[in-house]
């Protein structure tokens, strides 16, 4: 079946960087997309950024853009989400998840999902 693993989170202080792993095995379907979703306590899971494997054309939340970049490796079943510049309110449950195409900010329109890893930017 469809996993996802995750890896790469931890504290780090304000201003500072990050960069999340999200390995993906079992996929069957032929094309994919990836994300990557946050989650605070008592609020929804929201999207920051996606990318549709095969081109490889990422998409970001107004929030992120600038200071977070998502990318593959050359065999496309790992997504990374490096996360510069960051902020306090950047501080949440990180999610990768995976649909087949298309990719969508609906949390609920994904399928699969990695464990989660927490992100803690101290001020």
């Amino acid at each position: 079946q469809v996993q996802l693993a995750e890896s790469g989170g931890g504290p780090v202080q304000a201003g500072g960087s990050l960069k999340l792993s999200c390995s993906v095995s079992g996929w069957v379907y032929e094309r994919k997309c990836l994300a990557f979703f946050r989650q605070t306590p008592g609020q929804e899971r929201a999207g920051v950024a996606h990318i549709y494997v095969d081109p490889g054309e990422a998409v970001y939340r107004d929030s992120v853009e600038g200071r977070f970049t998502i990318s593959l490796d050359d065999a496309k079943k790992t997504a990374y989400l490096e996360m510069k510049t960051l902020r306090p309110d950047d501080t949440a449950m990180y999610y990768c998840a995976a649909r087949p195409w298309p990719c969508s900010w609906n949390s609920g329109a994904y399928d699969y999902w990695g464990q989660g890893t927490q992100v803690t930017v101290s001020s």
